[in-house]
């Protein structure tokens, strides 16, 4: 059974202008960001995916944790931020496919902060805003079943992943299958669908903007429970993305450092180079900037030179 949702000339124009941005990033070799690059993006969309449940750590404190540094703050909000580390370290182990991989997913992310981590609840639940109810769950006794059914659409080949990531976002929040940690589990799980086809992904905190943008984001979501179908969602989201990408390509089209351009190019995996090799990534670059650039590279014990003139190849140092 596939959720309800339609295809408004919004999601249409949305997702023909994603697209286009993919292609860019991928003509940009975007798709392997230098370690910092990586490292700041997963700063980021911890800190903007748990100060949207009320975390009070900043990316300062945040990158001390990374660093395994002493943080002082509240106990719940260093668990909260220990656990959202972990799950990131392990990324690639996650299979967004599977019902077993989401469990295992909660139970890591949500270790110390609930009993039942990694369990569907077994008990009512509702949203409560004020002194209204903004959203009645369906019952416990559902949530297996509905979650199953899920994960079925969720494995459609013939569904557009843009589109599905967005679906399974929205009616896995509509479910709330979890008594805590639904909101995390969704965004966490949307970037592992779409990182499964556009590795972009991994280093995409659209997380930030979801943090700027929390009243649309509630908002849509309250929308789409009153018309019962998650397209309102799916146009937020999917300007979520297109607006992230833009920030992402912005940035990429800045004037970058000599030791910038270096990370990148360590990044690239490539062991055994030449000039014309660097030259072919950094296309705006002179001849002379990229000597400079390797002569940097050799200074900062980052890689090696061999040979002389034209037999000139330089090596990665590991």
């Amino acid at each position: 059974m596939i959720p309800p949702y339609e295809i408004t000339p919004t999601i249409l124009k949305l997702i023909n202008q994603v697209s286009k941005k993919l292609g860019e990033v991928n003509a940009n070799f975007l798709d392997k960001p230098s370690p910092q690059l990586r490292k700041q993006n997963n700063i980021k969309t911890i800190h903007s995916s748990l100060s949207i449940e009320g975390n009070t750590l900043t990316e300062e404190q945040i990158t001390a944790l990374i660093e395994e540094k002493r943080v002082i703050g509240p106990k719940k909000d260093i668990e909260e931020v220990i656990n959202a580390i972990s799950i990131y370290k392990q990324l690639d182990s996650f299979d967004p496919y599977s019902i077993n991989s989401f469990l295992n997913a909660h139970k890591i992310l949500m270790k110390g902060l609930v009993k039942d981590a990694g369990l569907f609840r077994t008990q009512e639940v509702g949203i409560v805003k004020g002194k209204k109810v903004q959203h009645l769950a369906p019952p416990f006794s559902n949530v297996p079943g509905l979650m199953s059914d899920l994960f079925k659409y969720l494995n459609n080949p013939d569904e557009l992943c843009l589109i599905k990531s967005c679906v399974f976002h929205y009616e896995m929040e509509f479910i709330h299958p979890f008594l805590d940690g639904n909101g995390r589990m969704g965004r966490l799980w949307q970037t592992l669908i779409l990182k499964e086809e556009y590795t972009v992904f991994e280093f995409l905190p659209f997380e930030t903007l979801i943090s700027q943008t929390q009243d649309k984001y509630y908002k849509a979501l309250s929308l789409s429970d009153k018309t019962g179908k998650s397209t309102v969602f799916i146009e937020y989201m999917l300007g979520v993305i297109n607006e992230s990408l833009e920030n992402m390509l912005s940035f990429n089209n800045r004037t970058l450092t000599d030791i910038e351009r270096i990370e990148y190019f360590i990044a690239q995996g490539k062991q055994k180079f030449g000039r014309k090799d660097y030259m072919d990534v950094f296309k705006n670059i002179s001849s002379s900037t990229a000597s400079r650039d390797l002569k940097k590279g050799i200074e900062l014990n980052l890689i090696e030179k061999q040979g002389d003139k034209n037999k000139t190849v330089y090596i990665i140092k590991k």
